[in-house]
């Protein structure tokens, strides 16, 4: 069940003010009788007056601003199954968070940079199927297949530095993860981007690459970070305290290493983009994406959501006018039960 707008919810703050108000009104009307008259003329002079009534009456009152307010809040439950083709691209982003991807040459720094990078890419995505690897030492796969942009951008901002312990950039690693990503059933086209700044230490990467070629993944290389490069701060709750340091005590400079990556793309005849501009990265991939023949995805289903609202209207409405004939003066057979253990006044 979807609830479509739960701010009227808030709304339902009015039944305890309602009961309050109740609450008060009958302590008034007792305080107001007794110094009329005592108890037993009371009762003498309204025989056929119910104390069960007017809760009756404030119960179903209350059941029906509930249900007007729950038809407000416009409950959707799914009534029916469709499917659905789709026609695009599988594409799977590998995404560098090894520690070199916090040198901050480029602003925010290179990792805050390729969130962004792929978060626009994302967005300009039509419904093609979008996975997420995570690799630093080693690679993780983050997000499989799928279509929900949603979850790509919440995966995608989860990502840190310190997701991976083991350190370095096994490119190659994620290359091979990625070749596992792609359903073979499903002869779809594939691309892979590799978002990083080139520092591979894992060395291997030429013939995964060229490997993931012959299974037909055109391989998309993102360069980001600044050939001068830069340090590799140490934070602690987002204050710098140092920089990363080597054994011989200097710090650490990293760089980007374009040639790494220009090297992988060749061999998966792909291509490479430097990743600084935004903008720029996002009309190349959109242009490369283009040329790029769709295929159609195996059929999906999803849920087609109706309003469920009319139900809560009508009993609200039906509850509003069962009111109107609730009297409270006591019913005739409910006075013969004597649930109250009233004794019967006799008639003068």
């Amino acid at each position: 069940m979807v609830l479509e707008e739960k701010i009227y919810f808030w709304l339902l703050l009015a039944i305890p003010v309602i009961v309050l108000l109740f609450l008060f009104l009958i302590f008034w009307q007792r305080r107001t009788q007794k110094k009329f008259a005592d108890s037993s003329l009371l009762a003498y002079l309204t025989p056929h007056r119910s104390r069960f009534k007017p809760v009756l009456k404030l119960i179903v009152i209350l059941l029906a601003i509930g249900s007007m307010v729950v038809a407000l809040v416009n409950p959707k439950m799914g009534s029916k199954l469709e499917t659905v083709k789709r026609e695009g691209v599988d594409i799977v982003f590998a995404i560098d968070v090894s520690k070199s991807m916090e040198a901050e040459d480029i602003a925010p720094n290179r990792l805050e940079k390729s969130k962004q990078l792929v978060t626009q890419i994302l967005n300009n995505l039509g419904s093609d199927r979008v996975g997420i690897i995570a690799y630093a030492g080693s690679a993780f796969p983050q997000l499989p297949i799928t279509t929900d942009y949603a979850a790509a951008k919440m995966f995608l901002q989860a990502l840190n530095t310190d997701m991976i312990s083991s350190q370095g950039t096994a490119i190659g690693d994620a290359i091979d993860l990625a070749t596992t990503y792609y359903d073979d059933e499903e002869q779809t086209n594939r691309v892979l981007f590799i978002i990083s700044d080139g520092e591979d230490h894992e060395g291997n990467m030429e013939n995964v690459a060229e490997k993931a070629a012959e299974e037909g993944i055109k391989i998309i290389t993102i360069g980001v970070g600044t050939e001068k490069g830069g340090p590799i701060p140490v934070k602690r709750n987002g204050v710098v305290l140092n920089f990363k340091k080597d054994n011989a005590g200097e710090t650490v400079i990293t760089k980007l290493v374009p040639e790494t990556l220009q090297e992988i793309a060749s061999e998966a005849n792909g291509e490479y983009i430097e990743g600084n501009s935004t903008a720029q990265v996002t009309d190349e991939v959109q242009e490369i994406l283009q040329n790029i023949e769709k295929s159609e995805f195996e059929a999906k289903q999803f849920a087609d959501f109706q309003s469920q609202f009319q139900w809560f209207l009508a009993l609200g409405l039906l509850l509003l006018f069962l009111d109107i004939f609730l009297l409270e003066r006591s019913t005739a057979w409910v006075r013969k039960l004597n649930l109250f253990n009233e004794r019967k006044r006799k008639e003068d």
